[in-house]
């Protein structure tokens, strides 16, 4: 019997199988693609750095960067060149930038607001006019995040600033979304302030401090596959890899079996690090109350498409990081990186390369061929940045049902399936269904889970 089978070869499945090796303990990694890392993966082209799933994490949750560190990949790391950092965001067909002084969707600064025109004056008025909330007497039940900014700030808020700002994290609808669990920090501030404005006010000075000290978003030099290479070799030589799918788990004496590739695998320990969906299916036979939990996270499709040019074919100042593009603007694109801008050793001087994002809420481009989407965002990107050359090079990656969505509840459905897991020892959870979509969250719930077993 194996002391411990992993389900799942994304981030959140390596991290546990190099602390299961850290500790000496060997694990089986059950991964039904062809190539470990999930929805990870780097390629090179043109002396282009291109990602085709995440390329960077939030530098503010360490875990990431503590286990870069460990992996001896610190001198590799590199961040985002904030001092460029301006997002724009589609408003009648035209890029408009975000007003300073913004943190989230919450104005911290007047005169930005006053001039930007990306907002009515309605809404600014009533912007200003937030400020004089009160913190609610008891507290508030779970909201969705648009009826969460829309008690604050107004629908022209949720429209141009909350939804696009979420569809390029979540690639999810704010009608269903949970404020609790996406905007977390924010509706504490809430409870404590009653204005969002004031509360993110009293406490800018240590934002400030903490904004100066690292940038926003960090990465690797040579892409955030250096990661998960680096935690295939450091595990290796306690780690089983097979690749094929998984059947049902089912009870044993002291622990598990389950079925992979037409044989049975016996294991005292399983973590679950795979799409909670997938999760349930494997669960079903033996816990059909946690399966019905794990079935109900709700998943989005996204899709990835990085275009090369030439920088002066391009036409175009890349003078910020990109923009966004508000469900109510939006024909196939949902956002757009300007990668270069963004990270320096990325993307050599003579070339441009946009990372353009697809999918969320409405995935039906998945389904177009890679022709149907090259002519649909060659039309978009002519139109809102005047891009008439043709790309020299492209990549195009489709992740279905690959982005969990904390929607109304996301708290207490968690919390339920937590208390299920604990009565069935040596089932583990791990991955972005629970407690974060990010990698750096990911990486700390596989490395718990390992720590557990």
């Amino acid at each position: 019997m194996r002391r411990a089978l992993i389900v799942g070869g994304g981030i959140s499945g390596l991290s546990a199988a190099y602390e299961l090796a850290k500790a000496g303990i060997p694990s089986t990694i059950v991964e039904r693609r062809p190539r470990l890392g999930g929805v990870i993966q780097t390629d090179h082209a043109e002396g282009c750095v291109l990602e085709a799933g995440p390329d960077s994490f939030l530098a503010a949750k360490p875990w990431a960067l503590e286990l870069i560190r460990e992996l001896g990949l610190g001198g590799d790391i590199i961040g985002s060149n904030d001092h460029l950092r301006v997002t724009y965001v589609v408003k009648g067909g035209k890029l408009t930038p975000l007003p300073d002084g913004l943190m989230l969707m919450i104005p911290t600064r007047i005169w930005p607001m006053v001039a930007t025109r990306l907002l009515s004056w309605p809404t600014k008025i009533r912007m200003g006019r937030e400020w004089l909330r009160r913190p609610p007497k008891e507290p508030l039940p779970d909201r969705s995040v648009a009826e969460f900014i829309r008690e604050h700030y107004g629908q022209e808020t949720v429209d141009y600033l909350a939804e696009p700002l979420l569809a390029g994290v979540y690639g999810g609808d704010p009608n269903r979304l949970s404020a609790a669990s996406v905007l977390t920090r924010i509706v504490e501030l809430e409870a404590k302030y009653g204005s969002l404005t004031r509360g993110v006010l009293a406490q800018r000075k240590r934002a400030a401090q903490a904004a100066r000290s690292m940038p926003l978003f960090q990465t690797l030099k040579g892409g955030l596959g250096q990661l998960t290479a680096a935690l295939e070799r450091a595990a290796a030589d306690h780690l089983e890899v097979i690749h094929g799918d998984a059947g049902p788990l089912e009870l044993v004496p002291g622990g598990y079996k389950l079925p992979v590739n037409g044989e049975w695998i016996e294991t005292r320990n399983v973590v679950l690090a795979c799409q909670a969906h997938e999760a349930g299916g494997l669960a079903a036979g033996i816990a059909p109350e946690l399966a019905q939990l794990l079935n109900g996270v709700e998943y989005s499709s996204s899709m990835v498409v990085t275009l090369g040019y030439g920088k002066r074919e391009l036409g175009h100042p890349l003078n910020g990081f990109g923009f966004l593009v508000p469900k109510r603007e939006r024909r196939r694109l949902v956002a757009c990186t300007w990668v270069g801008t963004k990270f320096s050793f990325r993307v050599p001087e003579q070339l441009a390369l946009l990372r353009c994002f697809l999918g969320g809420a409405d995935d039906s481009a998945l389904a177009l061929s890679d022709e149907e989407i090259l002519a649909a965002l060659g039309e978009e990107l002519r139109d809102l940045m005047g891009v008439t050359a043709r790309p020299a090079f492209h990549r195009i990656s489709r992740w279905p049902r690959s982005m969990a969505q904390y929607t109304v509840g996301h708290a207490a459905r968690i919390a339920r399936i937590e208390e299920l897991v604990q009565q069935m020892p040596g089932l583990h959870l791990a991955g972005n269904a629970y407690h974060g979509i990010g990698i750096p969250d990911c990486v700390r719930m596989g490395r718990q889970a390992a720590r557990q077993i």
